[in-house]
């Protein structure tokens, strides 16, 4: 009798599944990304001399013409808070907010430019976890360099006046609202541009975009008016002033700090959101 050999039955190999990616990979790599290039501290560190340069100028200009200042201009001064408001002008607001939007067009409509972004998504298919990752990033550095900013302004304005005997300390009522609120106006900026970026994906564009939205539209709206008064609350620009304004600043319409610091809140998460979700809902 003729015996077969057994045949070994067919075994399906199946291909390994890959783990999905961490979202602190997400943040490692997306860290990487963000200091890999060259131009990324420099760029902070522009920012950086030209807003507290700004200020220290501002507040030397007042030490250095004291002396010419009649007697009502000089209590003026005292009684108005001026030395908090010369801690962070309006003038280094606007070059920190324009800063801001362009860092944040930049760091999402430049993947875009170069492609990078597609070997990004093909790497890693959750695109909210990846733009998510990205907006955290983002959002702690320009914290961590917004507070640097403002403190070292508050500290050199305040050194500056110290020698008119003009300047208070970081314990004067309402000097850390002045800070926070000039420190987290570079992150609300800078998510802004991000999300504007991710819906537009081109890079001058987007930073005309967030030119209008964060400085032209602001100063379209009157505050004398009260629907237009109430419009213009709802800007960034207009929660840091209410939020840096002197107690003795008045306005035909006045509004709660709690409603800029909500203002400030509204913006950031609202600009995380369009980030995550335009990118789900485009790049499927």
């Amino acid at each position: 009798m003729t015996v077969h050999p057994t045949l070994p039955r067919e075994v399906v190999a199946e291909a390994p599944v890959e783990p999905s990616a961490r979202f602190r990979d997400l943040l490692a790599a997306e860290w990487l990304k963000l200091w890999s290039l060259r131009s990324t501290p420099w760029t902070y560190v522009v920012i950086f001399l030209a807003v507290v340069g700004f200020n220290a100028g501002t507040a030397y200009d007042t030490y250095r013409y004291w002396t010419s200042r009649d007697a009502r201009s000089r209590a003026d001064f005292i009684q108005d808070g001026m030395a908090l408001q010369q801690a962070f002008t309006n003038n280094a607001a606007t070059i920190l907010v324009l800063a801001a939007g362009a860092v944040g067009a930049v760091t999402v409509t430049g993947e875009y430019g170069t492609g990078l972004i597609r070997t990004t998504f093909a790497a890693v298919p959750a695109r909210r976890s990846v733009m998510a990752a990205k907006a955290a990033v983002l959002a702690a550095v320009m914290t961590a360099l917004g507070a640097l900013v403002a403190v070292t302004s508050f500290a050199a304005t305040q050194a500056i006046l110290s020698g008119r005997h003009l300047g208070v300390p970081f314990d004067h009522p309402g000097a850390v609202r002045v800070i926070a609120a000039s420190a987290l106006l570079l992150p609300v900026g800078a998510l802004t541009g991000m999300a504007i970026g991710t819906l537009v994906r081109h890079m001058g564009t987007t930073i005309v975009l967030a030119v209008v939205t964060l400085l032209i539209l602001p100063a379209v709206f009157s505050s004398d008016r009260y629907w237009s008064a109430l419009a213009s609350h709802t800007m960034p620009m207009e929660a840091w002033q209410r939020l840096t304004q002197p107690t003795t600043f008045e306005t035909p319409f006045p509004w709660s700090t709690g409603g800029a610091w909500t203002v400030y809140a509204v913006w950031t998460l609202a600009a995380v959101l369009v980030t995550v979700a335009a990118v789900h809902r485009r790049d499927q």
